[in-house]
């Protein structure tokens, strides 16, 4: 097992060539090589399971364009999110760093951002959005932002050049009650008054969510056509399969796996759309695709929730269920096909796009992410050999090698929340236990300090954020 060495993430100086607009790409076998610009689109589903694709071991949900994505690229199988739900998932998604070094996190139960809440994503943070933007690059969101619904805090003002999509949840803003929506067998997009945004503008409300799948992938397709000279960065953001489900006319019924599987076989859909929009304008070889979720299954949902597959736990919970998430990543002929088992993240996604595009990160903050650009160019061993599993401000559980300590109990479906500090704390190998069965604490009491001496380590880089950005979380009284 490797020890444990806790450095903050620093790129290295780079070269850049025409502000960013053409940049240095490792090659497949390896080597540096002078190429145009490579561009990159990032695919983020809503609360889908571990277990929800074909090429993670689904047996009814067909989804061939994915599953020829993971064959072409690398299908990563302990690929983590920094969060159990939606907002600090994002946050630290798009800023390489843990929920908590932003305050996007909550000590009041209140773990996401809401229609009423005042706050979001600060102007201080650094998103990959606004780094890239800052070297030459075009952006858009499309779909779920869920930083912030204020003017202030809109994707617009975070380093896009695009925005149309929903600004929060699908289920908010409910016009009818909770309880009827779930006696209904059929939720109505109308019980649901979301607003549909293009830039700082509603454009429609309540948004029609039986089309949102085709409607996003529309804007995308939009965007690269227009956009095909340029560098650019998509951060496609889907408000599926969150509950409520909804499904165009086209998908409707076609699924074994019945609503939920119509809703991922949409996804799958789109996906398939967009690679065959890059192949047909030449931009396959120059373009990155990562495919990934924000968290594990809304389990609370039953039948109308996706799978984790053999992990334990859902959304919700620190749990490999709620944190473990399909990854997959592609561009041919520079991603070296594999299926992956190291480790990595979504914490890991801006500083590998970062070096891929040949920029630097500034040096003045704390970074929790890994370039894993050598993994996905030459297959080497990735640099990501921890994670930190929070819940809110509190560290649930942490993972050095195969081991994952457990410091608190949580109800595994994830609501309603239970979360206790453990007595005695619980030890598993993932490698060998991968749906956490067997607790080993009691023959590995050298891997538990070591472990505890890491968590130690983490927390001694997290400045306390909450006296300064208490508010990002605070909803109006």
């Amino acid at each position: 097992m490797r020890s444990f060495n806790f450095k903050p993430f620093r790129i290295s100086r780079f070269i850049c060539i025409s502000a960013g607009i053409f940049s240095f790409a490792v090659g497949i076998n390896g080597s540096i090589a002078q190429q145009t610009h490579i561009n990159f689109i990032i695919i983020f589903t809503d609360d889908q399971g571990y277990g929800d694709l074909g090429c993670y071991g689904h047996p009814t949900i067909k989804t061939p364009h994915i599953d020829k994505m993971a064959i072409e690229g690398q299908r990563w199988t302990n690929f983590y999110v920094a969060a159990n739900v939606c907002t600090p998932s994002r946050a630290a998604l798009l800023t390489g760093r843990h929920a908590v070094r932003s305050g996007m996190y909550s000590k009041r139960g209140k773990r996401v951002l809401f229609p009423d809440s005042e706050g979001g994503l600060p102007s201080t943070e650094l998103t990959i959005a606004k780094h890239l933007q800052r070297n030459g690059y075009r952006t858009a969101c499309i779909g779920k932002w869920h930083l912030g619904h204020l003017s202030r805090f809109l994707p617009t003002s975070h380093g896009f050049d695009y925005y149309y999509g929903i600004p929060y949840s699908n289920d908010m803003d409910r016009i009818e009650s909770i309880d009827q929506i779930k006696a209904s067998s059929e939720p109505k997009v109308e019980y649901f008054n979301v607003p549909l945004m293009q830039n700082t503008k509603i454009i429609e409300r309540p948004a029609d969510q039986k089309v949102i799948t085709k409607r996003y992938t529309a804007e995308v397709l939009k965007f690269i056509s227009e956009n095909k000279a340029k560098p650019f960065f998509i951060y496609l953001a889907h408000s599926m399969p969150h509950v409520p489900l909804f499904v165009s006319a086209d998908f409707e019924g076609r699924s074994e796996r019945g609503l939920y599987g119509d809703v991922i076989e949409e996804i799958d859909w789109s996906v398939g759309q967009i690679i065959r929009a890059l192949k047909k304008d030449g931009l396959d070889r120059n373009t990155v695709v990562i495919f990934t979720s924000d968290n594990g299954p809304w389990a609370l949902y039953k039948e109308l929730s996706g799978s984790a597959g053999p992990l334990r736990g859902a959304k919700a919970t620190g749990y490999e269920g709620g944190v473990r998430v399909p990854a997959i990543f592609w561009s041919p002929g520079r991603i070296k096909p594999a299926v992956i088992s190291d480790m990595g993240s979504t914490l890991d996604i801006l500083p590998t796009l970062s070096k891929l595009a040949g920029v630097d990160l500034p040096i003045d903050r704390q970074y929790d992410g890994y370039d894993l650009s050598e993994v996905l160019m030459s297959q080497k061993q990735s640099p990501r050999n921890d994670m930190i599993f929070y819940h809110d401000e509190k560290i649930f559980a942490a993972r050095k090698g195969p081991y994952k300590l457990y410091f608190y109990r949580n109800n595994p479906i994830g609501y309603p929340e239970k979360l206790e500090k453990l007595e005695s704390k619980e030890l598993f190998n993932l490698q060998h236990d991968p749906s956490e069965r067997y607790n080993i604490s009691d023959i590995h009491p050298e891997v538990i300090k070591e472990i505890e001496a890491m968590v130690r380590a983490h927390e001694s880089t997290v400045v306390a954020t909450e006296s300064q950005l208490d508010h990002v979380m605070v909803r109006k009284k």
